[in-house]
């Protein structure tokens, strides 16, 4: 099954919720794509839109996830 990606993003790009410990990013439907902070440490980097079929791709390094981890504390 091939994954159909809508766009690379970085994770700079992204807004971090420390309460939620999600990643979101505005989607084109109006709605945001989203990962979790532990998906990204577990080596996943697709977010997906819940409203609509678009994923994008999240380019980041694993020192790029410490600025969130630090928000957590």
């Amino acid at each position: 099954m091939s994954e159909s990606i809508y766009d690379e993003i970085e994770i700079d790009d992204f807004t971090f919720d420390p309460v939620t410990h999600l990643l979101q990013y505005p989607c084109p439907c109006g709605d945001k794509f989203a990962i979790a902070l532990e998906d990204l440490e577990d080596g996943e980097d697709i977010a997906v839109c819940p409203s609509c079929s678009l994923m994008v791709r999240v380019i980041f390094d694993e020192d790029d996830l410490e600025q969130f981890k630090e928000q957590l504390e």
